[in-house]
């Protein structure tokens, strides 16, 4: 069964995260993916390690587990696109194309002829999608965008942290780069308006992606509770601005997690906690009473949930129906019989001779789910292929480009 995006070309010119990380989701989807790089250095984050792939001999390869991670289903073709012959090769591959992804400064590829209106007129169909730190407009539009500064100016790290006073208090990023995911999805999900549109316009267009614009708009209840009241929230640890007890709880040989969302739960808590009467209580019956009254309730259930195991009481919580969970590493994250049954874990095997283990794509889907039809690519793997079939160059064509070091 071909993918549902079987029929859709990208050219992904992007590099790092965010942009890989849409490139990806459309090649686990069935898309035809062609991820341009620089020759010889290729996408930044294949330097970034250790760790490093393994060869099929356990020698460290050049290629980082982190590029693994946002570049499987992609071709990796190397072009020099500060050479006019580079250019003319990237023009000619977005000419056959539905859809480009850069993540460029602004202007940045314009000098090459690479933007979207020299690219729009080889190809009006073409859907150009760009990814930068501030986006294409305001008085911050041509500064450089990482996501550790995004979740800074973004608000993120504002409520992320332990609350001021306490030991180890003070702004906290979140620990993987959360903006640049985020902003990938938000692109995959734009691009995939923008095709549904082409399918009755027959028209591309212009995608303008800012992570900070990403970042502002994750931020949910956190932001609409700041615009409803005029207060900022601040940082609560692992606590729940809006929820008790939404939160971890130390246990007698470790830490648990409890999310009660409701007053029902709430009172099958309270059952198992010993405390029937705090479902009555005054203090405690209803959510509002708890976050109004979130200290005395934290402090009167954390002297009951040390005195069991983490074990014990996720048995005693689960089958009352109380959500809860453990604090898992990521060793145990994946020996978890439930991301097990999932399969959230696979294998390919790689052109450096071994089998490479990525994180599966959670979608799932009954008609075409996500294909995982090649392994994350060494650079300039698929050049000779793709320049052959796609542009018809032939072998002298390409050797002499070869030599001249424009691939």
């Amino acid at each position: 069964m071909a993918g549902a995006l079987s029929h859709i070309r990208v050219l992904d010119l992007s590099r790092v995260l965010a942009g890989p990380w849409a490139g990806q989701l459309l090649g686990d989807l069935g898309a035809d993916v062609i991820k341009i790089e620089r020759p010889i250095t290729g996408d930044d984050t294949r330097g970034w390690g250790p760790p490093f792939l393994k060869d099929a001999a356990g020698q460290d390869t050049r290629d980082a587990a982190y590029f693994l991670c946002a570049n499987r289903n992609k071709q990796s073709v190397a072009i020099d696109f500060t050479r006019p012959e580079g250019q003319a090769l990237i023009t000619a591959l977005a000419r056959d194309s539905d859809i480009v992804i850069e993540n460029f400064k602004r202007g940045g590829l314009k000098p090459y002829g690479l933007d979207y209106a020299s690219l729009a007129a080889a190809n009006p169909r073409l859907i150009y999608c760009s990814i930068t730190g501030f986006g294409q407009t305001g008085p911050y539009a041509d500064r450089a965008g990482y996501d550790f500064l995004i979740q800074g100016m973004g608000g993120l790290m504002s409520i992320t942290g332990r609350r001021d006073g306490e030991p180890g208090a003070g702004p906290q990023k979140v620990g993987v780069a959360v903006t640049d995911i985020l902003t990938g999805l938000y692109a995959s999900n734009a691009i995939l308006a923008a095709l549904a549109y082409r399918e009755v316009s027959g028209l591309g267009q212009y995608i303008d992606l800012a992570l900070l614009d990403v970042q502002i708009a994750s931020l949910a209840n956190q932001t609409m509770n700041y615009l409803a009241t005029g207060r900022a929230p601040v940082r609560m640890g692992n606590a729940h601005p809006n929820i008790v007890p939404y939160q971890d709880f130390p246990t007698a040989d470790g830490a648990m997690i409890l999310a009660v969302g409701n007053d029902s739960q709430f009172a099958k808590l309270a059952l198992v906690a010993g405390h029937p009467e705090w479902a009555v209580s005054p203090l405690f019956a209803t959510n509002k009473a708890r976050v109004a009254n979130r200290a005395a309730f934290v402090e009167a259930f954390t002297a009951v949930s040390v005195t069991r195991t983490t074990r014990d009481w996720i048995a005693a919580l689960e089958a009352a129906g109380v959500p809860c969970g453990p604090i898992n590493t990521l060793a145990e994250v994946f020996a978890d019989p439930q991301v097990v049954a999932r399969g959230m874990e696979i294998r390919m095997d790689h052109a450096a001779g071994a089998s490479v283990p990525l994180v599966s794509n959670p979608i799932r889907m009954s008609e075409t789910p996500p294909e995982y039809r090649r392994a994350p690519p060494v650079l300039g793997q698929h050049t000779r292929a793709i320049l052959a079939e796609r542009l018809g160059l032939d072998e002298a064509a390409i050797a002499a480009l070869a030599e001249q070091g424009v691939i």
